[in-house]
């Protein structure tokens, strides 16, 4: 059974909103939250996306995310904006595994609000594509809650973190550098586990990533040793950068409606996947 904090807001013509979804069926946990965006038509099976926060794994929230959700309900897409545990009280594993509930609760329940659960997009930015790569990476969350991955196609937004043991073996240590090992613990030998570059064998569906051009080195080379390795493993990817733009830049411009990330990520799903 799940439970619902807060009923339907119809704040927004032609879409509906229901917020505070308990995805993992307990008791009720702020970090266990998702709210759904969806047209009032439910009539049709519409795609659905899945958006994962960034937030350097220890802030961010749902909320922070409504126009996105607003924005591609308005495009017909059924969306779906999760919240998940955070550092330091959470290691990236409990974050994964959050992620993985959530789609789940998606799978099972996103046709009551007219979204196709045989068509579940998930899209991440930041440390929410980290997290995004890799549940669709490595099958051991969705393994331990006992389903076969469902994610159709990975769309990430600036992901960062797709290689944790290079990042964390050559960046300058800092205050950011001690919150990420609070994530991703402090003993070298276990960045590789938590690192989605590790698991392409896994990989069966397609990758749309997104680079901001004057986004963080480290972004900039894992995203296109990312897609290279995807190819070359015979997997679909494919890489755009978007010029000008820097890390949060990659995902407030999305505030508006007409960005031109929103033609590319529909047709992207829209396409033979």
């Amino acid at each position: 059974m799940y439970f619902l904090l807060s009923g339907i807001s119809t704040a927004f013509a032609g879409i509906d909103v229901k917020r505070n979804i308990n995805y993992r069926g307990q008791t009720p946990n702020v970090r266990n939250l998702l709210d759904v965006y969806y047209p009032k038509k439910t009539e049709s099976s519409k795609d659905v996306l899945v958006f994962i926060h960034g937030g350097s794994w220890d802030s961010g929230k749902k909320e922070t995310y409504w126009w996105l959700g607003k924005n591609m309900a308005r495009n017909n897409v059924v969306s779906v904006i999760i919240n998940y545990s955070l550092s330091p009280e959470a290691k990236y594993d409990k974050m994964a595994l959050d992620c993985s509930e959530a789609i789940k609760w998606v799978k099972d329940s996103i046709s009551q609000f007219g979204g196709n659960p045989d068509r579940i997009f998930v899209m991440g930015h930041s440390a929410g594509g980290h997290l995004a790569a890799l549940i669709n990476n490595d099958p051991r969350f969705f393994n331990k809650i006992g389903i076969t991955n469902p994610i159709r196609a990975v769309i990430l937004n600036d992901g960062f973190g797709m290689d944790m043991h290079e990042y964390l073996n050559v960046a300058e240590k800092n205050k950011q550098t001690e919150s990420f090992m609070n994530t991703f613990s402090k003993d070298a030998n276990l960045w590789k586990l938590g690192s989605p570059m590790f698991y392409l064998e896994n990989v069966q569906n397609p990758y749309l990533i997104f680079v901001g051009e004057n986004t963080y080195p480290a972004i900039k080379k894992q995203s296109d040793r990312l897609n290279k390795e995807l190819i070359n493993a015979n997997k679909k990817s494919e890489l755009t950068i978007i010029q000008g733009k820097k890390h949060v830049g990659m995902i407030s411009q999305m505030i508006f409606r007409s960005n031109k990330m929103y033609d590319m990520i529909l047709n992207f799903m829209n396409s033979n996947i």
